[in-house]
């Protein structure tokens, strides 16, 4: 289903602090129409990705950008994006012009609420497209005709092998979070959509790190590309928002510590990570055998399991919510809290308040 422009635009709001004298998006020379979308949710000024980013990318200039997950790379190609891109009032046929590839299924839904936000004056289509839902409905949109795809590998290689997706027309493409597309297997895909691209375009990529195989494609796919670090400082890692807490534990007693944790006077809404899927499983069986209301969140898990775990966490049906960090990306929950403290908005941002715990291993 192709993201509405209305519905998304209150996905997308600023609820991590930026420097005051940050520039703002009109001054970096994004759309008059992008600046007023992005006000009208309460975001006026930069963050430090987006400051080095969007002037470089709105040249055209192909673009390395490395900076850790969640300080805001999403509007940081998002902008340049929509600064290029024609919209059905401007005479677009339909044809993508603008391919984003994520490594999951929420970061998909995540990047696509954003731009549709930042787009919605110009009533851009953006059509997130990921794998483990029926295609009927992803078909339908591209055949309605969409300015920017965003979708995970699997599912973007098979509609564009089945013609269903056409990426002739793409003159824009961003990789997001490439070394999670390592890690996730996902390269090889990648490379093949690579190959259908066409050869005179503007390519993207942003990691959080550099592995060597992410270095090898890079100097295979773009040309002579801008490197940007946006690296946090020591005195920007934590939002004044965020309360950060360490507990040294033996590995044995981490579940009853968080069972305890859990137990906080006004505990509202906690998300738990873990590496493995597996101790995702355990962590959530051994939470919902403590009697807590729990729900687990991986990549085993099918999309339709997926999207009522969240949804029973968004309403508050279960109020711990377990999840792989690879699943985490591109999660965003409104109402995760502090023990003891008011509901504030939270995030995949490591800037984002909330009680999020780091269990089994």
């Amino acid at each position: 289903m192709t993201i509405e422009p209305n519905q998304a635009a209150a996905e997308l709001a600023a609820t991590a602090p930026v420097r005051p004298d940050s520039p703002t998006f009109a001054e970096l020379g994004a759309r008059p129409e992008t600046v007023d979308a992005l006000a009208d949710v309460g975001i006026l000024r930069a963050f430090a990705i987006q400051e080095y980013a969007i002037p470089i990318a709105m040249r055209g200039t192909d673009l390395i950008g490395q900076a850790p997950t969640g300080t805001g790379k999403t509007l940081g190609f998002g902008i340049p994006l929509l600064e290029r891109i024609r919209s059905v009032a401007d005479g677009a046929d339909g044809a993508p012009q603008a391919l984003v590839v994520v490594p999951t299924r929420e970061l998909c839904l995540q990047v696509a609420r954003d731009i549709a936000a930042a787009g919605k004056t110009r009533a851009i289509r953006v059509l997130p497209i990921y794998g483990g839902v029926a295609y009927e409905p992803q078909t339908d949109a591209l055949n309605k005709g969409v300015e920017i795809v965003v979708g995970t590998p699997g599912r973007l290689l098979d509609l564009a092998k089945g013609k269903h997706l056409r990426l002739t027309s793409v003159g824009q493409l961003v990789l997001d979070e490439a070394d999670r597309m390592l890690d996730l297997g996902f390269l090889d895909d990648v490379e093949r959509i690579l190959s259908m691209l066409p050869a005179d375009r503007q390519t993207m990529l942003f990691s959080a790190t550099m592995p060597e195989p992410i270095v090898l494609l890079a100097r295979r796919f773009l040309r002579t590309p801008m490197t940007i670090h946006a690296h946090h400082t020591a005195e920007q890692l934590a939002s004044p928002l965020t309360k950060q807490v360490i507990y040294r534990t033996h590995s044995m007693n981490k579940l009853e510590m968080v069972a305890r944790i859990l137990q906080a006077r006004e505990r509202g809404l906690t998300m738990i990570f873990t590496q493995t899927k597996r101790n995702a499983d355990r962590v959530a069986e051994d939470l919902d055998f403590r009697g807590f209301a729990v729900a687990a969140v991986h990549g085993d898990l099918g999309q339709g399991a997926r999207e009522r775990a969240l949804r029973a966490f968004r309403a508050g049906k279960v109020d711990v919510l377990v999840a792989t960090d690879v699943a985490a990306r591109g999660l965003d929950v409104s109402g995760v809290t502090q023990p003891g403290g008011p509901g504030r908005p939270a995030s995949r941002s490591p800037s984002s308040t909330g009680t999020t715990c780091h269990a089994g291993g």
